[in-house]
């Protein structure tokens, strides 16, 4: 098992924020990318931020946006759409979605609605 899936979230999701944060972006706009992979809405996000949950149980709880498959590319060197395990594939996907966020990309691109 990899070590990422027992992290928490909680202990990952600021570096999301400020990640975009230093590229104008806005702790709103990774809620709702996030959001939008997941299915969670603002309070459950925060539930699941306040228990600490890991990587692994945030996945097991969240209903997967049909269109993540759509989310492509590379990210820390690895292509998201090769990597075969199906829980570090969803981890690479939130992971390639803020960094588009980050890199400047317009929300309807980033959310695959373009």
């Amino acid at each position: 098992m990899h070590r990422i899936f027992t992290t928490s979230v909680a202990s990952v999701y600021p570096h999301y924020v400020a990640k975009a944060e230093r590229k104008g972006r806005t702790k709103a706009e990774v809620d709702e990318v996030i959001a939008w992979l997941t299915g969670f809405d603002e309070a459950a996000l925060r539930e699941h931020l306040a228990a600490e949950t890991t990587f692994e149980d945030f996945f097991a709880d969240a209903s997967l946006n049909e269109r993540a498959t759509a989310v492509t590319g590379v990210v820390c060197g690895v292509r998201v759409e090769d990597v075969e395990d199906p829980l570090m594939q969803k981890i690479r996907y939130l992971d390639k979605l803020v960094d588009e966020l980050a890199k400047g990309k317009a929300m309807d691109k980033v959310l695959r609605r373009a």
